[in-house]
């Protein structure tokens, strides 16, 4: 079910003169398309609580289309867009060819994600967000707890996104015990909100030996976590749980093990920011480990010594010693797994 909801933030919007006397964009109002609900402790509401807290920062209003599936957004976009939005932010992959579409048909600038290329001075910008430095202190942690040396990476799909960090994980359990198993499991091609098929997929990735789980899922991450509750180890232990993007720490039973945490606030505040500047869709923004952009997630389940060698590695890997470069491909993704599971 469709809902649109506005929130009304502040009726200061910044126009002013520039040095050299040329007048900066006035914004009025920014939108956030997403497939799902804001409520998923992922993807979506981390979308959605950014847009808001990026608006109210900068003192414009913003307006949350959610709950739209992942079909033809077209006739919201131009609601939106006649609604007087200044940018509308289209959350997700699916979105990637319906919006620019509108964008140049409407002059109405739109982001867009997983499509690096699709950059155009004044109407289109991508934000293909990699938490790869994260996933890989994820892996490092993943090696280190695992008690049956088999860890598993459980995806809803293979977007860039996705990818990066599924071979940053891979790349963290290699480097910190080269010795332990990797079962990779695709859900399907994009089975983001696939609660069931989670749930199968990663009962099948335990069965394997897996007593660690990677997820990524947006609504499917349910159904991971479900698995992961219900499921025991093959030594009759406890499976846990490492999430992405959100925290499910409010609704966790004590399986919750990380999540690699993304906070996508800078980069709505930034497109804002190259809005008024006009340069909007002339850069690619990113987050990371430094800003605490990305960060991983602590839970009482990770013994404090194990903590404090996450945290020397996150050092690291800010300061170049460790270097993880995001890996898009699927194909090199599946390259570095040492079991493929469909």
């Amino acid at each position: 079910m469709l809902k649109i909801l506005k929130s009304s933030v502040s009726a200061a919007i910044l126009s002013g003169v520039l040095m050299g006397c040329a007048l900066a964009a006035e914004v009025k109002s920014i939108a956030i398309l997403t497939p799902e609900e804001g409520t998923d402790y992922g993807w979506n509401q981390q979308g959605i609580d950014a847009a808001k807290a990026a608006g109210k920062a900068a003192g414009v209003e913003v307006v949350v289309a959610q709950g739209l599936g992942y079909g033809d957004v077209r006739p919201t976009l131009r609601e939106l867009a006649s609604d007087g939005a200044s940018l509308l932010i289209a959350h997700a992959s699916g979105y990637n060819t319906s919006a620019p579409e509108i964008a140049k048909e409407l002059k109405v600038p739109v982001a867009i994600v997983d499509t690096p290329t699709g950059l155009e001075k004044g109407l289109v910008a991508d934000y293909t967000l990699s938490g790869h430095q994260g996933a890989y202190l994820a892996g490092r942690l993943a090696a280190k707890m695992s008690r049956s040396k088999s860890v598993g990476i459980v995806v809803s799909g293979e977007p860039p996104s996705w990818n990066s960090q599924s071979a940053a994980f891979a790349q963290g359990v290699k480097a910190e015990k080269p010795d332990v198993k990797i079962t990779y499991a695709v859900i399907g091609p994009a089975a983001y909100s696939d609660a069931a098929g989670g749930k199968r997929v990663t009962e099948s990735v335990i069965a394997a030996g897996a007593d660690i789980i990677f997820g990524q899922g947006n609504g499917s991450s349910f159904g991971m976590l479900q698995a992961v509750e219900t499921t025991k180890a093959a030594d009759g232990g406890k499976v846990y749980f490492i999430d992405v993007i959100g925290d499910k720490s409010p609704i966790d039973k004590g399986f919750l093990l990380s999540s690699v945490v993304w906070n996508i606030e800078p980069v709505y505040a930034a497109m804002i920011a190259d809005l008024k500047a006009d340069t909007f869709g002339t850069k690619h923004y990113t987050i990371g480990l430094q800003d605490d952009s990305v960060k991983l997630l602590k839970t009482a389940a990770i013994p404090d010594n194990v903590w404090a060698e996450i945290q020397a590695l996150r050092e690291d890997v800010i300061s170049g010693k460790i270097k993880v470069d995001p890996v898009y491909d699927a194909a090199a993704v599946r390259a570095l797994m040492t079991s493929v599971a469909q």
